[in-house]
């Protein structure tokens, strides 16, 4: 229906707007659409829900081509009698239409143009389409059947129409609805096979078992690590998908460390919560826009709008660098405490500071083995940090733009940033170039997350929708909407089947990966959420917003018994229980301070971070 070739590339400006130039008579505008208004709001409940999503399509179509023909009386008459009548989350995207009031504003308007190009996608039943088709041909509303086949995308499907409810939970993005088909491609969500490898035991293990001249007990076998993934997973991708780089010996170590740690981890659920510590940033240097932590929890970052990008240690161990390399030669290579002798201990600080951004540091990244940090600023770069010398080894220019977001792969190597350029973007350290460019989104790309096995990553973006693309040949494999603003936050369950969102309307939105659909709605906070993060064992959500609270919610209850069936699946019909106060398990209220971020320890305690405002 009406599904005409999409061009993906940024076509000709005059020619994507001379598709205005088949007009009506404008005087008659008001009149198509006031008639096809009466008509949807006459007809039965179960068409009404679904033909009103034609109100606000057609409603910037008409004006824009009203304003492209330079009938600049007529659209302004029209927007005046019609925006009142659109749903409010258009808000945003209304204020930018009222003041695009001459032809030669839509030149300069990239978001206008795309909205030009690409086709705003309805869902619709087969029988609100043909009642829809009927009133518009007897009635030769040309003008409004014109807008439809050229600029609409409408996706038929059989059955019963949906409700006003099942309706409002998908739309509000800039292009409507995702296509069915677009969320259809196999999804490799599981996770890789841990490498497996024996874990030396404690020599406090070894002192512990033998007291008393005992023989020793056998240990129970818990020595290869990552026992709980043993077993191929069925949906995760073959081993050697994508290229991942070889585990070094001080890998190993740190697995072996996080093992132990796991050992002691406390097993939350709704009756154990963790404790959150919270870090605030007080006087934060001209604001802290971004932070990360380490997995293992032994550093912070913070980037700032005065350009820098500072690290602290959180525990009591300093930082240190490298011995210069006159020094280095000196040292015996041999000895065991090779890697103890090469820090200069003149350096150490519990501070260090990395100048060279030359505007706000929106994202930074910190990799798996704590050798290097990634930051990205308003600047259009990304930059490469080691932390063994603190200084940058790499600028990575690609985005002309602010890049709003970057992270480092769960396995070291690759990074993924996205910015201001409607792209998200895919490197490896050793590139001076992109690897993938993943193009698709209407707008800034604002978040970017890697899937825990590396071969997907997510990207939230100011268009409000969510996209996953496939690292292997950089395809969009699914398009999530129904967020109402741009989305500022991702976190992917640590068993890599769901994914769990949150934007600006305060919303937190969950996913089901493998069958693309929307499976869960948190509602609770008052403001833009910024950071979302899973407990290690995935049993809770956190989510930290701009209203100053931190909120856990019940992970496993939220995703427990869904009704995956094949209905549901093939028309997207989901019915979202209304029980995010079941699943609410705790809000916890800073002083005054919006949270920008959050971790869970190795052991599942919940590090939060803020810089606090004073207003």
């Amino acid at each position: 229906v009406g599904g005409g070739v999409v061009v993906e590339d940024q076509p000709d400006v005059s020619a994507v707007l001379s598709a205005y130039n088949q007009q009506g008579d404008p005087t008659l505008y008001e009149e198509y659409y006031s008639g096809l208004k009466n008509f949807i709001e006459c007809s039965l409940d179960c068409h009404r829900a679904e033909l009103s999503q034609l109100f606000y399509p057609l409603f910037v179509h008409m004006y824009l081509e009203l304003v492209y023909n330079q009938h600049e009386s007529e659209a302004k008459s029209f927007f005046e009698r019609f925006h009142g009548d659109q749903e409010c989350y258009y808000q945003d995207d209304l204020r930018v239409l009222s003041s695009l009031t001459k032809k030669e504003h839509m030149k300069g308007n990239e978001t206008m143009l795309d909205f030009r190009t690409s086709k705003f996608v309805l869902r619709i039943s087969r029988d609100s389409y043909q009642l829809l088709k009927r009133h518009l041909q007897e009635k030769q509303n040309n003008q409004i059947w014109n807008i439809v086949q050229e600029h609409l995308y409408i996706d038929i499907f059989d059955g019963m129409p949906r409700s006003k409810q099942q309706i409002d939970a998908m739309v509000g993005s800039l292009a409507g609805e995702a296509k069915r088909e677009a969320n259809k491609a196999k999804v490799f969500f599981g996770l890789l096979k841990e490498p497996e490898f024996d874990v030396p035991l404690d020599d406090e293990d070894e002192e512990g078992e033998n007291e008393e001249g005992k023989p020793k007990k056998k240990k129970p076998k818990r020595d290869s690590v990552g026992s709980k993934s043993k077993k191929q997973d069925p949906n995760a991708p073959p081993q050697n998908r994508i290229p991942l780089p070889e585990l070094k010996d001080s890998d190993k170590l740190d697995k072996v460390m996080n093992m132990k740690e796991a050992a002691r981890r406390v097993r939350l659920g709704p009756e154990c919560l963790p404790s959150i510590c919270f870090y605030t940033f007080l006087n934060a240097y001209q604001g802290l826009t971004a932070v990360d932590i380490t997995d293992d929890s032994s550093m912070i970052v913070g980037g700032f709008a005065d350009s820098t990008v500072r690290v602290w240690s959180v525990t009591p161990k300093k930082l240190r660098s490298v011995k210069a390399a006159a020094d280095l030669s000196l040292i015996d290579k041999e000895s065991d405490d090779v890697l103890e002798r090469i820090m200069d201990e003149k350096t150490a600080s519990e501070l260090k500071i990395l100048y060279g951004h030359s505007g706000p540091v929106y994202g930074t990244s910190f990799s798996p083995d704590r050798n290097y940090l990634l930051s990205c600023s308003e600047d259009g770069t990304v930059r490469l940090w080691s932390l063994q010398t603190f200084t940058c080894l790499v600028g990575y220019k690609g985005h002309n733009y602010p890049v709003w977001d970057t992270q480092f792969s769960p396995y070291g190597y690759y990074f993924v940033s996205g910015g201001h350029d409607r792209v998200a973007r895919l490197w490896a350290t050793d590139h001076y170039q992109p690897l993938r460019i993943f193009a698709g989104h209407l707008a800034d790309v604002t978040c970017t997350r890697f899937h825990p096995n590396s071969n997907y990553i997510a990207t939230g973006s100011a268009d409000r929708t969510v996209r996953l693309w496939d690292v292997l040949n950089g395809n969009c494999v699914r398009i999530f909407t129904g967020h109402k603003g741009p989305i500022h936050s991702l976190a992917f369950s640590p068993n890599g089947r769901f994914l769990a969102t949150g934007a600006t309307d305060g919303r937190v939105l969950l996913w089901d990966i493998g069958h693309g659909l929307m499976v869960g709605e948190l509602k609770g906070h008052t403001d833009t959420i910024y950071a979302l993060r899973f407990s290690r064992d995935g049993e809770i959500l956190a989510s930290g917003s701009m209203d100053n609270t931190v909120r856990l919610w019940d992970a496993v209850k939220a995703f427990e018994d869904l009704e995956t069936d094949d209905f549901t699946t093939a028309t997207g019909h989901i019915n979202l229980p209304e029980n995010s106060q079941d699943l609410l398990l705790g809000t916890y209220m800073t002083k005054s301070t919006p949270v920008v971020h959050l971790h869970f320890t190795r052991r599942n305690l919940l590090l939060a971070a803020g810089a606090y405002s004073s207003q």
